[in-house]
């Protein structure tokens, strides 16, 4: 009965090494990718930002009270700046959220 038990701790442990060495990034199946430090990464450069600052901020538009919850819904906002950063436009956006949390001052 030892036998079987260490026979089979064994062929678990060669098993266990033999998936790991496939996983490896140096096994059989995986030579054909390389994983090599010294090549350069390819990459694209970021676009350019347009000249007026555009940002999109979330304003809270309404909170209110319910069961002992605060439900408050904020909306999206996108805020146009001007070179000196004075707010030109703010335009609302179809995108809202909702957060619903339950109110701990009432206990």
């Amino acid at each position: 009965m030892k036998n079987k038990t260490y026979l089979y701790a064994f062929f678990l442990i060669i098993t266990l090494g033999f998936v790991a060495y496939l996983d490896s990034p140096f096994s059989i199946i995986n030579r054909s990718i390389s994983y090599s430090a010294e090549q350069p990464i390819l990459s694209e450069p970021v676009s350019v930002q347009p000249s007026d600052k555009t940002e999109i901020i979330k304003k809270l538009e309404n909170a209110e009270k319910d069961n002992g919850y605060i439900i408050e819904t904020y909306r999206e906002y996108e805020i146009k700046r001007d070179k000196n950063g004075k707010i030109t436009e703010e335009i609302p956006t179809s995108i809202t959220e909702t957060l619903k949390y339950y109110d701990y001052k009432l206990k």
